[in-house]
């Protein structure tokens, strides 16, 4: 799946929410993260795709237990295939 994928687009999206409702910068996440502020804009903006351990850390630098963050990201997804069906063949 592409970082161009609508799911992995709302992926990153939920990140950058998260992150601004935590009222924490991307200098300031990424120190948190022990990385610079220009990774944590690439994954921002999808230039940088995420892996499971690397989610995982994003969750906890935010201070969000992953199981949360996740069924968030699962119930939004779930709501934009029943708007958009047409997402759903996209998704296989």
């Amino acid at each position: 799946m592409s970082t161009h994928h609508p799911h992995y687009q709302l992926l990153t999206k939920l990140l950058r929410e998260v992150r601004e409702q935590r009222g924490l910068s991307q200098v300031e996440l990424a120190e948190r993260l022990g990385n610079t502020q220009t990774f944590v804009s690439k994954v921002e903006r999808g230039e940088r795709r995420l892996d499971v351990v690397e989610l995982i850390e994003f969750c906890e630098a935010m201070e969000v237990p992953v199981d949360q963050w996740l069924k968030d990201y699962l119930k939004r997804r779930t709501a934009e295939l029943k708007k958009h069906p047409a997402k759903r063949k996209t998704a296989q």
